[in-house]
């Protein structure tokens, strides 16, 4: 058998809730619990594996797309779980990470990635059996002290004049985005208006480095269809509990940040876009 096919990594206590990150379902962990668990090493009946020692890390790392193959490590623990010998037959070492550092949240993005993973070593003559078993790490934050609206009033001169309202600036991730849209003047002729959530990210230090700035829009919701008119009201409800967000980032690690806009476009019979974009904080209310 390959090397790391006779190393299993298990978490203690399943049933906490999963995450599917590319092809595989992660387990989620929040900052404050242990990480804790068992490595399996498989040795075949009547074999016997030698080795210089044991080992399991937990490990966060920070990985720019652009400068692959570099890592940044925030967090890096060792336990040594066996000195040198030799198993006649398979063995299972607990392994517990408790009170370890574990203050980012995982993220998977368009130019950075964030992970959090155990690693099992068995040092062996002339090779080694590595085993990688990634994890989803997700902080909780406390709700918000003030929950201030944001207005505001926009307008081409003598053309199109509107107010809008979003009930709040910090929503949590599976909050309802409440607000209104209102019509003061219209001179030209909208066909059509709808709001977009975008997410935008800045990976790389700003001091010197490079930084790539990347949007993606999440999720366009129409709001109206057809000419409104002077007066006319638009009420918004924008339910964001189907989307896949993250909180707000700022700055993790001095390496990436996430911010998130709330985009109202306007567009007219001549297909020519109006828009106002402002920001909003995301926050986590619960893991999951």
């Amino acid at each position: 058998t390959k090397g790391s096919d006779r190393l299993v990594v298990t978490f203690n206590d399943g049933g906490r809730p999963t995450k599917k990150v590319g092809s595989e379902t992660l387990e989620i962990f929040s900052n404050t619990e242990p990480v804790t668990g068992t490595i399996a090493v498989n040795v075949e009946p009547g074999k016997k594996l030698e080795h210089q020692g044991i080992k399991v890390e937990l490990l966060g790392q920070i990985e720019m797309f652009y400068d692959r193959g570099n890592y940044f490590e925030f967090t890096s623990v060792v336990r040594e779980l066996a000195a040198a010998g030799a198993l006649s037959s398979s063995q299972e070492y607990p392994f517990d990470f408790s009170g370890v550092d574990k203050q980012y949240e995982s993220y998977s993005g368009l130019n950075v990635r964030l992970r959090y993973f155990i690693r099992v070593t068995v040092t062996r003559n002339y090779k080694r059996d590595v085993k990688e078993q990634d994890f989803v790490v997700q902080v909780v934050q406390p709700p918000p002290t003030s929950l201030t609206a944001i207005k505001m009033e926009v307008g081409i001169e003598e053309c199109l004049h509107i107010e809008f309202e979003y009930d709040k600036q910090k929503y949590h991730m599976k909050d309802i985005i409440i607000g209104k849209v209102y019509f003061l003047l219209v001179r030209i002729k909208i066909k059509h208006m709808e709001l977009n959530i975008i997410r935008r990210e800045q990976a790389g230090s700003g001091t010197g480095g490079q930084q790539y700035n990347e949007s993606e829009t999440l999720t366009k919701f129409e709001l109206m269809d057809g000419a409104p008119v002077r007066g006319e009201c638009i009420p918004i409800r924008l339910f964001m509990s189907s989307l896949d967000l993250t909180p707000t980032y700022k700055a993790i690690n001095n390496k990436f940040s996430v911010k998130y806009y709330l985009n109202l476009v306007l567009v007219d019979q001549e297909d020519r876009r109006y828009f106002k974009q402002q920001e909003v904080t995301l926050w986590r209310k619960d893991i999951g």
